[in-house]
């Protein structure tokens, strides 16, 4: 069975992916680990009123450098974790909004499953599941576990 687990350092994240280890150790398995990095974008500035297509020329990313570091540390922690169970585990940094990049991913490695938490590191709720906890259920083309 091939599973995604969508993480972000967050508690939640972290009990999806000891959910998948579980269900990866007991059908032989392999876990994809999958970090969606959006950077903070900018305008470029200037003085001038712009229009649309300028601004979107003048956005700059912002600490992307940073946005990569911690990111890839989310994703060796969460490796290693999952490794000391004898999980078979690989990871990936993609760009994107997360849950377009966590559908997208899925559809294009043919992953059987998704695990992710239910609310992210941003600790914003709504109602019972984050944002986007529930566009990845809504967008999903397999099946999802969500994780509390």
């Amino acid at each position: 069975m091939k599973l995604l687990v969508a993480i972000d350092g967050s508690e939640e994240s972290n009990r999806a992916l000891a959910a998948a280890v579980e269900i990866a150790t007991a059908t032989d398995g392999s876990i994809t680990l999958i970090h969606a990095i959006e950077p903070d974008m900018y305008d470029a500035g200037g003085i001038e009123p712009v229009t649309a297509t300028e601004r979107r020329d003048r956005l700059i990313i912002d600490s992307l450098d940073s946005a990569e570091e911690h990111g890839q540390s989310i994703v060796d922690e969460a490796i290693a974790s999952a490794e000391k169970s004898g999980a078979a585990v690989s990871g990936e940094l993609r760009y994107g909004r997360p849950a377009q990049t966590i559908t997208a991913f899925a559809e294009e490695g043919n992953f059987d499953a998704i695990y992710l938490g239910h609310r992210g590191g941003s600790e914003r709720s709504i109602e019972f599941l984050g944002s986007v906890a529930r566009d990845v259920v809504e967008r999903a083309s397999v099946p999802v576990t969500v994780v509390r």
